[in-house]
Order: C-alpha cells, then structure tokens, then sequence
C-alpha cells in the first residue's frame, strides 16, 4: 500500500530545497543551473536523497553536488523552519543526468517528427 504521507513530505521538501537552492551564495551552486529533480524519502523521514540535475551535464551536476553537501546543515534548518517539522531528514544529494537525458530525448523526438512530417508530403 503506498504512503501518500511520504509522497507528499517528498514533494514538499523538493519544493522547498529548489527554492533554497535558489537563494544560495555558494560559487559551485550559483554558476551551475541545477534542478532539483526528485526526493525519495525513507519510510521514517529521517532521510532523503535529493536527485539533481544540470544542463552543463553530470559534471556540472557533480559540482553543485559538493557545494550543496557544504550547505547541508543550513539547508536542513531552513527546511524545519519553512515545513514547520520537528526533526527535518538528513540529506544526500546524489548528481543526475536526467535533465541533459530529457533534452537529447526531445530533440530525437522533434526530428522523427520532422522526417514524419517530410514523408507525409511526399
């Protein structure tokens, strides 16, 4: 049976970790444009695995990554302060490819769809 609890704390908190993400001053964080992409809870929220991605790729990913763990600490306050929850998870960010994945899966899309397009008026 599915834990709508966990999905919804889940989406919270990615919701709020992006818009933290967004106010940090950290050069590794700023100079990458990242996207929080998913968080996946444990079943007794003490932990959470933040999924992010970058349009520079998993390098850039992997950058971001190491100034977001440096800012862990300040990130989990200001989510207890935002969430209003007692004990917020502790956080591991983990780099993703998925964001440079979706664009090379559109742009393939976008061409069959041309050559569709093409053959249809021929």
């Amino acid at each position: 049976m599915p834990n709508f609890k966990n999905n919804r704390t889940a989406e919270d908190l990615r919701r709020e970790i992006a818009a933290i993400v967004r106010e940090l001053k950290d050069p590794r964080v700023r100079e990458t444009l990242i996207t929080v992409m998913r968080v996946e809870t444990a079943s007794d929220l003490s932990y959470a695995k933040v999924f992010v991605s970058s349009m520079q790729g998993l390098d850039g990913a992997k950058t971001a990554v190491e100034g977001l763990k440096s800012a862990s600490g300040f990130i989990r306050r200001e989510l207890s302060a935002r969430l209003h929850i007692r004990k917020s998870p502790e956080l591991k960010f983990i780099a993703d490819d998925s964001v440079r994945e979706s664009i090379e899966m559109f742009e393939k899309l976008k061409k069959s769809g041309k050559k569709e397009t093409d053959d249809d008026e021929n």
